[in-house]
């Protein structure tokens, strides 16, 4: 099933996806804990998927400045994305697909 996603849409979502990868670019080189904590030694015998983690120093001010940017634009295009006039054309049992079918949508441009 294919749907006429306006242009604008299209631009939005992928400015979505730019901003998610964004994010979780950010996200995987901050420490594991947002303020400083001790780190922990695994425990023998005892069945967990940790192993010895260390010390977290806490975010900079700076990694929380660009953290909450990043995600504050993650909020608000998702809700541009999501109350889109758009949708209002799209039938209601299709909706879901619709949408499943704009976030795949960049994949059929560039790939």
């Amino acid at each position: 099933m294919s749907f006429d996603f306006p242009p604008r849409l299209r631009a939005l979502q992928a400015q979505l996806h730019r901003v998610r990868a964004e994010h979780t670019a950010l996200c995987a080189t901050l420490p594991w804990s947002t303020e400083p904590l001790p780190g922990w030694t695994a425990q023998e015998g005892r069945y967990s998927s940790r192993r010895d983690v260390p010390p977290s120093p806490g975010y900079t001010e700076e990694q929380q400045v660009q953290r909450a940017r990043l995600e504050r634009r993650l909020q608000r295009l998702a809700g541009v994305v999501m109350t889109d006039a758009f949708w209002q054309s799209v039938e209601q049992e299709k909706i879901v697909v619709a949408r499943m079918a704009l976030k795949r949508a960049h994949e059929q441009v560039s790939g």
